[in-house]
């Protein structure tokens, strides 16, 4: 009785057996318990992990939302993945754009010439090129890209290209005679070089360039050899020039070596008419091996003297002035055959 009695009072001495039994510690002990059990219960171990991605995802949020309200700037400026392909799709529309611009004017230009090939439009004449209002009309039509088949017209060009330089040669020859007039009063070279100027320019042009122009353009061997005939006595005739026998109208290097007198004045002149031989030099050159090109091209082809002259004939024949004469003879034939018929 004594010890139920002991632990019922709470003023007894404590149980030494048993220190937890005192009321206080039991009290504290349900404390700290509740307390401990209310602080499990709102621990969350992912806490610390995820307020780190909760910082990220607004911080890319952010990022993301923030240009959303700015001022967004053009598409050029704002990216290069938006701005490349703007860019790739205008290079590309100029480009097709020009070369439909291009495919236009082909079109047009072989529409127009088979227009004139069939005669429903006047071939018009554009060389040489003249002003409208010009005294003198254009003699020729010329055009590289239309009559010459593209793989001869680097080669027909290269040609026209000398003919140029050997007329600025032939004018550049005129100076060179002017300077003999003035330094030797020397009157032979001067005007001889304003006459073969004026022969060889036009001559030139007509005797030679044409009949290879006309060549490639037909596949002409009568042509061809007229070309080769012709161009043979010219690539001569040039090496005549470079050489510049005194007083023959050519400052060649005869007569440029001629004036290196010892003086300034001489030694000047001298150097100005070696300047014309070497052009005249370069034109023999450049004939050479022009006229070389050309006719292994022609025996390529397979072409020969009895091709040309059956074309010849042929395009003889076909003339209309040579027809003409020709009617007009049989009618007279038959006219005179039936008047002494009936006498």
């Amino acid at each position: 009785m004594s010890g139920s009695g002991l632990d019922e009072n709470p003023f007894g001495e404590p149980n030494l057996d048993n220190p937890f039994a005192d009321p206080a510690i039991q009290q504290a002990r349900r404390l700290q318990s509740g307390a401990a059990l209310v602080s499990l219960e709102d621990y969350n171990p992912f806490e610390e992990q995820a307020k780190p991605q909760l910082q990220i995802n607004s911080t890319n949020t952010a990022a993301v939302v923030q240009p959303l309200s700015q001022n967004i700037p053009p598409p050029q400026t704002s990216s290069l993945g938006a701005s490349a392909p703007s860019t790739s799709i205008q290079i590309t529309s100029e480009e097709l754009q020009r070369r439909q611009e291009e495919l236009d004017r082909k079109a047009a230009e072989l529409d127009r010439r088979e227009q004139q090939l069939q005669g429903n439009v006047p071939q018009l004449n554009n060389w040489p090129p003249l002003p409208d209002n010009f005294c003198v009309k254009p003699c020729f039509y010329q055009d590289f890209e239309v009559e010459i088949p593209p793989e001869f017209q680097k080669l027909v060009k290269r040609l026209y290209y000398i003919w140029i330089f050997y007329t600025m040669t032939l004018l550049a020859n005129v100076i060179g005679g002017l300077i003999l007039l003035f330094h030797a009063g020397e009157f032979e070279t001067f005007f001889l070089a304003i006459f073969y100027t004026m022969l060889f320019s036009p001559a030139s042009y007509v005797c030679w360039f044409r009949p290879a122009y006309k060549a490639f353009r037909n596949d002409s061997s009568f042509n061809f050899m007229v070309f080769f005939f012709i161009y043979f006595f010219q690539t001569l005739y040039s090496i005549v020039q470079a050489v510049g026998f005194n007083k023959m109208g050519y400052c060649g290097f005869i007569t440029a070596i001629g004036q290196f007198d010892g003086q300034a004045s001489g030694i000047i002149v001298g150097i100005l008419l070696l300047n014309v031989a070497f052009c005249f030099t370069a034109v023999a050159v450049a004939n050479v091996l022009m006229i070389t090109k050309i006719h292994s091209i022609y025996r390529s082809t397979g072409a020969s003297m009895a091709k040309a002259q059956a074309e010849f004939t042929t395009e003889f024949l076909r003339n209309q002035h040579v027809q003409e004469a020709a009617s007009s003879a049989v009618n007279t034939a038959i006219n005179s055959q039936f008047n002494n018929s009936r006498y």
